[in-house]
């Protein structure tokens, strides 16, 4: 190939001879210039089109990865708290169910090795093959407040109950039941009898017990002491009111161990055994009012002879 040059000044025309190598070199020259052009342009366009360089996009973005982290951990932290403080509570309630349920045990007098709060009750039972999937949390969190709900839902019934049986045992207190001395024979019945003193025909309003002299005198059921003095015919008089309508007396005593107000237990020392007032003996007249009119007290005492 052959290629004419004129010059500019001598107007001078050359020729030159152009191979195979000459023409591939060139060509090359050319898009070897023209790739660095556009590489130049592009970098140009990068640095112009990028508010940052490419180390700070890239630390931007760590930034924001690490700020996504921390509020993911905080959250997981706060429902960690959530469900620590709802187990908390669910532990309280177990407490207190344990303990509400040994006060009823105790109460009922029930069998404590069958009934016993202070161990988880007996479970068992061969490993199943089929194992099941795992728990999720939603399903943890559902179950946790389903058991709360339960135990919440026992601790009223439990507290029902408790209430009844604290109210059977405080009319089994206030009841009048037994005897009012530890030893003794019955002297004299409720109802008609030939009178000690005159010989007549009189009623008897109440149940002569005898025993030593000085022996104690107990009270029949748990109540106020409303009479606690000498009164006629009765001598050293205790009187008790009970509560629903009853009330005792404890006639003939030779010393009184109460005071008027005083409030008493079932089986406590009201007197000591005498033959005061209109008496031929040691003995303790005892008499039971239902509601203002005596009643047999061998209906409540179950005095034999």
């Amino acid at each position: 190939m052959s290629v004419l040059v004129v010059t500019k000044y001598f107007g001078q025309v050359n020729k030159l001879h152009l191979n195979g190598w000459h023409l591939t070199g060139i060509t090359l020259a050319v898009v070897m210039t023209a790739t660095g052009l556009v590489y130049s342009g592009i970098r140009f366009g990068l640095s112009q089109s990028q508010p940052d360089n490419i180390a700070d996009a890239l630390q931007k973005q760590v930034a924001q990865q690490r700020d996504d982290l921390t509020g993911t951990k905080r959250q997981t932290e706060e429902n960690m708290n959530a469900l620590a403080v709802r187990l908390g509570e669910l532990k309280a309630q177990v407490i207190r169910l344990n303990a509400l349920g040994q006060r009823l045990v105790h109460m009922a007098k029930l069998d404590k090795g069958e009934f016993n709060f202070e161990h988880p009750p007996a479970q068992g039972g061969p490993e199943t093959a089929e194992r099941g999937s795992p728990m999720q949390v939603t399903d943890f969190v559902a179950s946790m407040e389903d058991l709360l709900r339960q135990i919440e839902h026992r601790s009223l019934q439990l507290n029902v109950l408790e209430s009844m049986l604290m109210n059977r045992n405080l009319q089994e207190e206030v009841y009048p039941a037994g005897r009012p001395v530890r030893r003794g024979w019955v002297s004299s019945y409720f109802g008609f009898r030939t009178d000690p003193f005159n010989g007549r025909v009189a009623h008897h309003d109440g149940v002569d017990i005898a025993s030593a002299e000085g022996a104690d005198i107990l009270a029949v059921a748990a109540g106020v002491i409303t009479w606690a003095g000498p009164r006629y015919g009765f001598g050293h008089l205790v009187e008790v009111n009970h509560g629903n309508g009853y009330v005792t007396r404890y006639a003939h005593n030779e010393e009184i161990m109460v005071q008027v107000g005083a409030t008493v237990k079932k089986g406590q020392v009201l007197a000591k055994m005498g033959s005061t007032g209109r008496s031929t003996g040691p003995h303790v007249h005892f008499e039971v009012l239902k509601s203002g009119k005596m009643v047999d007290p061998a209906n409540y005492l179950q005095i034999s002879g």
